[in-house]
């Protein structure tokens, strides 16, 4: 009898909170092609489920996430053009969907949070670090470029402080990504997912239409120059008279 097979992603709902869970631990959850799709696929039946109001992003096992699972770099090569396109395609629709989610995301990070996996972390709304945490794009020094990473970094952080993390591929601990604004809580490594359990929670208080909004908004405005951030802002003022009747 076939043994079943241990899946690459855990989906688990606790009250209005989905929480998703990176399940490769003896790989530090690096990101293979059916990992990747898992993700994405998870975050959007979140985000598609009437029931979900926040979601989490965690990773099993002593870290978050290696980034990209290099043993997949041997198909992933010119001979095999499409595989890469498509690859490629799918690893930029998953960095970047975090942010167009209609419910908010936290991440849960302990260890290793390298290239892909801090790419996925800083990608959240938010993220809650482990004392543990080892951020960082050490891509050059492999001789891989971060290409799809680079944007969610750059909007995080200064584009000196940014470049440098790309260019020279430290990593660095909680408290210097806390005091570079990169997560918002640093913790214990037991408390880790419990405290982004706890934000999550909080957020699954508020009107699902309002934190839509404010959340759309929040993205929105960042892009905008001031006078249309603002006109942007007024228009969704006007329109959010509704939902304090809708939440009684």
């Amino acid at each position: 009898m076939t043994e079943p097979r241990t899946p690459v992603l855990l989906v688990e709902t606790r009250g209005a909170v989905r929480i998703i869970t990176m399940n490769r631990p003896d790989k530090l959850n690096a990101l293979n092609t059916e990992l990747t799709q898992a993700i994405h696929d998870a975050l959007l039946d979140a985000d598609r489920a009437p029931e979900v109001r926040a979601i989490v992003l965690a990773g099993n096992g002593r870290g978050f996430c290696a980034g990209a699972d290099l043993a997949e770099f041997d198909t992933l090569t010119p001979d095999n053009q499409d595989l890469v396109d498509r690859r490629a395609d799918l690893t930029c629709r998953t960095q970047a969907m975090m942010q167009s989610l209609s419910k908010p995301v936290v991440s849960a990070v302990q260890g290793a949070a390298v290239g892909g996996g801090a790419g996925l972390a800083i990608g959240c709304d938010m993220m809650v670090a482990a004392t543990s945490l080892k951020f960082g794009y050490p891509e050059l020094k492999h001789s891989i470029v971060p290409a799809l990473v680079m944007t969610g970094l750059q909007r995080s952080l200064g584009r000196k402080a940014a470049f440098e993390m790309i260019s020279l591929g430290r990593l660095i601990g909680a408290d210097e990504a806390l005091s570079l604004g990169l997560c918002n809580r640093v913790v214990g490594e037991e408390g880790v997912l419990d405290a982004a359990i706890e934000i999550a929670a909080a957020w699954a208080t508020a009107n699902p239409r309002a934190m839509a909004a404010a959340k759309s908004l929040f993205y929105r405005v960042a892009d905008l120059p001031y006078g249309e951030a603002m006109a942007a802002g007024r228009d969704l003022n006007a329109k959010m008279r509704g939902f304090r009747r809708e939440a009684k």
